[in-house]
């Protein structure tokens, strides 16, 4: 009995991780199966296969099908990446947008406006979100220490 006590204490962190090629091989599968689900969606609601990878990619991981020691190191290299990936399809929305041409000035100030303004409701908004959840978190707790 205490041996299974001891086996079910055992953490992810005393695990070693998994090879790398094991890592993308999961991360590939994921996509795969997401750029399976996202033409699934209606045309007038377009959900990009990166996002529900992310999504497939959490249900998987809070569901313990996937422990973190078997992605962690290939999802680190990629958020490390991130900045670098991004930047190519800033600028590629920025010429198609035709933002910097001399009769595009004020829809660049425009754009750069409404961009301030949504990160900043943005972060009020998960603000507020955050609170709340921690709100009835507390409110959860303190019912569930007072009935015992």
């Amino acid at each position: 009995m205490a041996s299974n006590q001891q086996s079910a204490k055992t953490t992810e962190a005393e695990h070693e991780p998994a090879p790398i090629l094991q890592q993308m091989a999961i991360f590939a599968c994921v996509l795969f199966v997401s750029s399976l689900i996202s033409p699934l969606f209606p045309a007038s609601f377009p959900v990009p296969t990166p996002v529900i990878g992310l999504v497939l990619m959490y249900v998987l991981l809070a569901s313990h099908a996937i422990k973190l020691y078997q992605v962690e190191k290939m999802a680190d290299f990629l958020i490390s990446l991130i900045a670098f990936l991004f930047v190519p399809s800033g600028v590629q929305m920025a010429n198609s947008l035709n933002v910097f041409t001399d009769d595009g000035a004020l829809t660049g100030v425009m754009l750069i406006v409404v961009i301030v303004l949504a990160t900043i409701i943005l972060l009020v908004v998960i603000a507020y979100t955050t609170a709340c959840f921690m709100w009835i978190s507390r409110k959860v707790f303190h019912k569930s220490t007072d009935v015992q």
